[in-house]
C-alpha cells in the first residue's frame, strides 16, 4: 500500500470516527444496524476505535429475515461475543409465520415485510432516535443521494428532495418526537477502501466473501447457490439447471436474493485486484435491486436501510 493510500484511509477513518462520536453526543438512543457484511464489520471496528478503551456505547441490531446464510449467523454470534457487544436480533414474526419467501411473494413485497417493516417496528419498539447504516454513496444510485445524517419522518420514511444541507462537518441533528436519523459514517468510502481497510486492520469477515467451488443455479446471469434449501422454492425440480462454479459473494443478503460472481479470489489481495478491475457495482447480483431503475430508491422511501 502506498503512503498516499494509507494516508487517505486514515483520513476516511478519522471522518467516520468523528461521526460516531458526534452521534453518541447528540442523540439519546442510537443503534448500529448490523447486517453482518463487510461494511458492517468495518463499522464495528470504527466504533470500537471511536470509544476505546471503553466498549461501544450503543447496541448492534440485526434485522433477521430468516433467510440469511448460516455462515452469517454463525459469524454474528462469534464476533459479537468476542468483542463484548450488546446484540439485538429482531424479526417480523407475523410474516415469517405466514411463510414469506421472495420467490413466492416477489422480492419487493417480501423485502418490504421482512426487512423494511421489521426494521421500522424494531426502531419504534426500542425507541431508537439514530441508526447507523453501512451504505456508501458510490454503491448504488439512490444511495448517492443520501446525506451522512439522513432524516426520516415519524413513519420512518425518506424523502430525497427533503434532505438537510450539510456544510463541511456540520450536521443538523434536530428531530421531533418519533422522527429519527439514519447515519452513514461510510458515505465517502468505496468498495476498494473497505477492502483496503479490512486488510490494514486485519478485520475478520464472513468466509463467503472468498471464492470456492459451489453448485449454483444460473438465474438470469445471477449465480444462486443450491446448497441452501431456502434458495429455491422446489429443490426437487428437475428443470432447474445446476452447475459447479468457482465463485464468491461481493455483497451479502438473503440467500434466495443474493447471487455469487465467478471468481478465483481466495485472499484479500486477490479480491482487491478484482475490485480494482470491476466495471459494475458490487450489488449487480442482488435481486432486490433489479426490479426497476428506481427499485432501491422506492424501498428507501418506505424506510429500507
Amino acid at each position: 500500500m502506498s503512503s498516499y493510500s494509507l494516508s487517505y484511509l486514515k483520513q476516511l477513518e478519522a471522518e467516520s470516527i468523528f461521526i460516531f462520536r458526534e452521534v453518541a453526543a447528540e442523540f439519546k438512543k442510537p443503534v448500529l444496524l448490523y447486517s453482518i457484511g463487510k461494511d458492517s464489520s468495518v463499522m464495528v471496528r470504527l466504533a470500537q476505535k471511536a470509544f476505546f478503551p471503553g466498549k461501544i456505547p450503543f447496541p448492534l441490531m440485526h434485522i433477521d429475515t430468516g433467510f440469511k446464510f448460516p455462515e452469517m449467523i454463525e459469524f454474528r454470534g462469534s464476533l459479537t461475543q468476542s468483542i463484548g457487544a450488546d446484540l439485538i436480533v429482531e424479526q417480523n414474526e407475523e410474516w415469517i409465520a405466514k411463510g414469506a419467501h421472495p420467490l413466492k411473494l416477489g422480492t419487493d413485497k417480501c423485502c418490504a415485510a421482512l426487512k423494511t417493516q421489521g426494521l421500522l417496528d424494531a426502531i419504534r419498539k426500542h425507541g431508537f432516535d439514530a441508526a447507523f447504516g453501512g451504505a456508501r454513496r458510490e454503491e448504488e444510485k439512490s444511495r448517492a443521494k443520501e446525506r451522512i445524517y439522513s432524516f426520516r419522518d415519524k413513519h420512518g420514511q425518506w424523502e430525497p428532495k427533503n434532505q438537510r444541507p450539510e456544510l463541511w462537518n456540520l450536521f443538523n441533528s434536530r428531530i421531533n418526537e418519533h422522527e429519527s436519523i439514519r447515519v452513514f459514517p461510510l458515505s465517502n468510502w468505496t468498495e476498494q477502501d473497505i477492502w483496503e481497510y479490512i486488510k490494514l486492520e486485519n478485520i475478520p469477515v464472513v468466509p463467503l466473501y472468498f471464492a470456492k467451488e459451489r453448485e449454483v443455479v444460473d438465474r438470469n446471469g445471477i449465480l444462486i447457490p443450491t446448497e441452501y434449501s431456502m434458495a429455491v422454492v422446489d429443490p426437487g425440480d428437475k428443470t432447474i439447471k445446476r452447475e459447479r462454479a468457482m465463485c464468491r459473494f461481493r455483497s451479502l443478503g438473503c440467500v434466495p436474493c443474493t447471487g455469487a460472481v465467478r471468481s478465483r479470489a481466495t485472499t484479500i489481495d486477490e479480491i482487491l485486484l478484482e475490485v480494482r478491475e470491476a466495471k459494475r457495482s458490487e450489488r449487480e447480483n442482488r435481486v432486490i435491486d433489479l426490479g426497476s431503475d428506481s427499485a432501491m430508491e422506492d424501498k428507501k422511501k418506505e424506510g429500507y436501510f
